[in-house]
């Protein structure tokens, strides 16, 4: 508890620096009481898995020069675990070196022994991440208005849901801060939870294993798009065994009738899981994104 205290202290004074972890709340909500069982394990992949998150908190990677764009990075795992590594601090580190402030978030796992209702959990901590962001953007040299979010699966479901649920205030809001994101990129990710597209341990993890049909629709990403959806960046592969491609073309889809600015690269091969490297094929999908920044604006074009 002293920890929370001293470190939402510094929150206030501005004085939190690169690479430091900033707890979200003080007083968790939607929670039971509990103890916090959170688990971290590295494979031999290399990859370290974040299990049983019950405390959230988000790890900010501040540039030595911060060109004003901030991203929020949801790592992926079907809402069990958190691939944290490759779908978060590496994702950090290389978008600092383009200027980019970067907040790896570790949202909580939806679980019933934790929460008293799981299927909301992820997505209050994203709004309260981007939340905190704009309300400290002076201090961290962020423009409010290049504040985004990044997914990849199961977190690329997280980011998709506050792109087009952001109108939900499922945190307390005084200020009335906008949970809008200004953009969005998003990896492989699931959008959504209809059979026959969804990946079905995301859902079963999130919204349980017989949800109504008004869930199954207010959960599926691509039915709730508007005029007001941010634009997104899309990558996925083709042989995706894990998450259909067709969770990202839905949402192309839904974006461009809206006309949305959008791009979209999509493999041949890849599988599912490749982070930032795409082994199976030339062509990185991280220069594709750095130029559509630029086209947004949300990069200096000399970079």
């Amino acid at each position: 508890m002293k920890k929370l205290i001293v470190i939402a202290s510094l929150l206030l004074t501005g004085m939190i620096q690169a690479q430091d972890t900033i707890p979200l709340y003080n007083v968790v909500p939607n929670n039971k009481s509990f103890s916090n069982e959170e688990k971290s394990q590295t494979g031999a992949d290399g990859i370290t898995r974040v299990s049983l998150v019950s405390v959230p908190e988000m790890i900010m990677f501040k540039p030595r020069n911060p060109n004003g764009t901030a991203v929020i990075i949801c790592p992926g795992g079907g809402y069990g675990i958190l691939a944290i590594t490759h779908e978060g601090l590496d994702v950090a580190k290389a978008l600092n070196e383009w200027g980019v402030t970067a907040f790896v978030l570790k949202y909580r796992l939806p679980d019933d022994k934790t929460m008293m209702d799981k299927s909301i959990g992820p997505l209050q901590d994203a709004e309260r991440a981007i939340q905190i962001i704009r309300e400290h953007a002076e201090q961290w040299s962020i423009n409010p208005k290049k504040t985004g979010v990044m997914g990849f699966s199961a977190g690329g479901h997280l980011a998709a849901s506050l792109s087009t649920r952001y109108k939900e205030q499922l945190i307390e809001n005084p200020e009335h801060i906008s949970f809008r994101p200004d953009f969005s990129v998003l990896v492989y990710p699931v959008i959504s939870f209809t059979d026959g597209l969804t990946h079905m341990g995301s859902r079963d993890n999130l919204i349980g294993k017989n949800p109504s049909a008004n869930k199954v629709k207010k959960y599926s990403n691509e039915l709730n798009i508007d005029k007001k959806t941010p634009p997104a960046f899309l990558v996925h592969a083709k042989d995706d065994k894990a998450v259909p491609v067709g969770n990202t073309m839905a949402y192309y889809s839904g974006l461009k009738a809206q006309k949305i600015p959008t791009e979209i690269k999509i493999y041949e091969k890849g599988g599912h899981g490749f982070g930032m490297h795409n082994k199976m094929e030339a062509g990185n999908w991280m220069d594709n994104l750095k130029a559509w920044m630029k086209a947004q604006k949300l990069l200096p074009v000399t970079i």
